[in-house]
């Protein structure tokens, strides 16, 4: 009975709660029950609306994903290397008074060179159905044998068509028929802050997919050629980490934007700045290998440099953006078509020039012949300048580096003008190609073919290096010491 009577009480006890709980909803204020209620639907429909967003975004990745999986390749590459057989030796005399193995103890390495299998990898994506695959350079650099591991985890033997270190860029091919090419994107729209996916073999890892942003454009690092390449990359903060170079950048529609080549690290890893090559600045290359099997770019004729805040004020110039014309080269494309010193060129064939840079990419990705008209800043007048541009070569850009220093005429050293004084395997310096009678070069024993090699310990390529290396001795008042190379010898010439 009392067990009863303890559960009618609970009973009646909670119902009295409950009563005064609703009647004290009932006196609150009506705004208060609204406000509580506007507020939970806005949670509710935040909540619906990030989750949606969340899950296209997901989506989006996905179908991505798929879609470039048959068009992503990796590569695999084998070079024998040759070490050892350059390290220091004991002299043959002192060897032979040796017990055999006594020179084990010391450290003095196997005089004979050994070879060794080196191992590469990378990715490329599919550009053409008949086989023609887009990589970087440095992914296939003096490989010996190129495997391609398909989609499908076919493996197929490679060979490269043709490369540029001057964009690191290649283009390899395996015979195979009916692939699926990527779409290519317009990598000048992208903007920064846009959603895109790295697709690669990081660490050998096939058909990795990372996600990030454009974090940056028109990133110059110095890092292409020896810092002498054509550099005007995307940055991102997709994960890009060894074995993704030569892999694709895309979109979010599935469209190719940029070619994944170098990240910037402490560590060898990925730490959030990763760099591709735009394929506006990709395509023309990759298309002019397919097409003849090398690189063919404009000359202008002009060297070209940043609109800085410094150039502003010393030149005096009326516009902040632009690529400022410092120097023309006579009888060439720039001269013939009537631009000048101190002219600033602002727009390239309709797209806006914010630099020096940029011009130059522009220029060196028309085939020479090609006809482009510049929008050009002088003396605060806008004028239009229509350029026909010739073939940028070795022998032409030679050009900006000759000049008469000392009485001396000087080229730089070119595989074309080598061959010309009887030279084989030079690849820097500067050549004479005429003297003065009487001059401080003819005085100085300097004769025509002679390689200048280095003024000072210094290395030289340029007439106006060397030109700066002798006005810097003579503000010193001591002799210049010039290595040169005449036929076979080298020797050492001063110069006062």
């Amino acid at each position: 009975m009392d067990n009863y009577w303890k559960k009618i009480s609970v009973v009646l006890s909670a119902g009295i709660v409950g009563l005064l709980v609703t009647g004290v909803m009932l006196t609150l204020p009506r705004s208060f029950n609204r406000d509580t209620m506007a507020q939970e639907q806005i949670q509710r429909q935040i909540q619906g609306q990030s989750l949606s967003a969340a899950q296209d975004l997901s989506a989006a990745f996905h179908n991505v994903a798929e879609a470039l999986r048959p068009s992503v390749v990796s590569i695999s590459t084998k070079q024998t290397q040759v070490i050892g057989g350059g390290q220091r030796q004991l002299p043959p005399g002192l060897r032979r008074q040796l017990p055999p193995g006594f020179d084990d103890f010391f450290d003095f390495g196997n005089p004979r060179p050994q070879k060794r299998e080196a191992e590469g990898m990378g990715s490329g994506v599919i550009v053409r159905g008949d086989g023609y695959i887009l990589t970087n350079n440095h992914v296939v650099k003096d490989a010996d044998t190129l495997t391609v591991q398909m989609s499908d985890d076919s493996i197929v033997e490679a060979k490269v068509v043709g490369t540029d270190p001057q964009t690191d860029l290649a283009v390899v091919k395996v015979d195979l028929q009916g692939l699926q090419p990527v779409m290519f994107g317009n990598s000048d729209e992208i903007r920064v802050g846009d959603w895109v996916l790295a697709i690669g073999s990081p660490f050998g890892l096939d058909q990795t997919v990372t996600a990030g942003i454009i974090s940056g454009k028109n990133r110059v690092q110095g890092i292409v050629d020896d810092g002498n390449g054509f550099e005007d990359f995307l940055q991102t903060d997709a994960a890009i980490n060894p074995g993704n170079s030569g892999g694709p950048l895309v979109n979010l529609r599935g469209e190719l934007v940029g070619i994944n080549t170098a990240i910037l690290s402490r560590t060898g890893a990925s730490a959030g700045i990763g760099f591709a090559i735009p394929v506006s600045l990709a395509k023309p290359v990759f298309e002019s290998i397919i097409e003849t099997g090398t690189v063919r770019r404009g000359f202008l004729g002009a060297q070209v440099v940043d609109v800085t805040p410094e150039n502003v004020k010393k030149y005096d110039l009326s516009v902040q953006h632009g690529a400022l014309i410092g120097a023309v080269l006579e009888n060439q494309p720039a001269a013939t078509s009537g631009l000048q010193p101190g002219d600033v060129v602002t727009m390239l064939d309709g797209k806006p020039i914010r630099s020096g840079t940029q011009l130059r990419n522009y220029i060196a990705s028309r085939p020479p012949g090609s006809v482009v008209l510049m929008e050009v800043t002088r003396n605060g007048t806008q004028i239009q300048v229509s350029v026909n541009l010739e073939e940028r070569t070795n022998a032409a850009m030679a050009m900006f580096g000759s000049g008469t220093v000392l009485g001396a005429e000087l080229t730089p050293v070119t595989p074309e003008s080598a061959r010309q004084y009887g030279y084989e395997g030079l690849t820097s310096g500067l050549i004479v190609t005429s003297i003065e009678d009487g001059s401080v070069a003819a005085r100085g024993d300097l004769q025509v073919g002679d390689v200048i090699e280095s003024a000072g310990g210094i290395q030289v390529g340029s007439a106006d290096q060397l030109s700066l290396l002798v006005d810097e001795a003579a503000r010193q008042q001591q002799p210049l010491r010039l290595v040169v190379r005449r036929g076979n010898s080298r020797m050492l010439l001063v110069v006062r």
